[in-house]
């Protein structure tokens, strides 16, 4: 939050020392608004002063800085078949790429002895994702999973830079070992 606050600030003063500006507010107001990354305050921000034609470019670059590092792992059915499997995980990362994620890691953990039974089952094949999207299709991700039912259970969480430092550690040690 730090980052976006601090990032509103120097586009103000950038936009008061500005010499170049953007008449037409209303091309500007229709491709602003078909973006969904953008917040309100950043709009009333921007239309508080005359917007140059540089701040124009830097607010729809501003897209990749709403790019958050996840990871999830989840568990599938182990009743279905390695085809099954395949077009499951296939079925996911195509979605997260169809939200413009950046698909960082993929691993196949395999069958694995469940700790408690989840839906009379003892077991399940384990997959783990590390990809980079924005935040707003997190939740559309999940209404996935939720909805399939070959998934019995499945996790989402936001890394911070310790955990995609510990991440980065984990890929190179698994490539070590192979």
């Amino acid at each position: 939050m730090f980052f976006i606050d601090s990032f509103k600030i120097l586009l103000l003063n950038y936009m008061a020392i500005s010499g170049f500006f953007i008449t037409n507010y209303a091309i500007f107001i229709g491709l602003f608004l078909k973006n969904e990354y953008f917040d309100l305050n950043l709009f009333e921000i921007c239309f508080a002063k005359p917007i140059t034609i540089l701040n124009f470019a830097l607010i729809f670059k501003l897209k990749s800085f709403y790019m958050n590092h996840y990871e999830t792992v989840f568990i599938l059915n182990p009743v279905l078949s390695d085809e099954q499997i395949k077009e499951t995980v296939k079925k996911y990362e195509d979605f997260l790429k169809s939200k413009g994620a950046k698909m960082i890691n993929k691993e196949d953990w395999g069958l694995k002895k469940l700790a408690y039974p989840i839906q009379h089952k003892k077991s399940g094949f384990y997959h783990l994702f590390e990809f980079t999207v924005p935040g707003e299709a997190i939740s559309e991700y999940e209404l996935t999973f939720r909805r399939d039912e070959r998934v019995m259970r499945y996790l989402t969480v936001k890394l911070d830079k310790h955990a995609i430092a510990w991440a980065e550690k984990r890929v190179a040690r698994n490539k070590k070992q192979a």
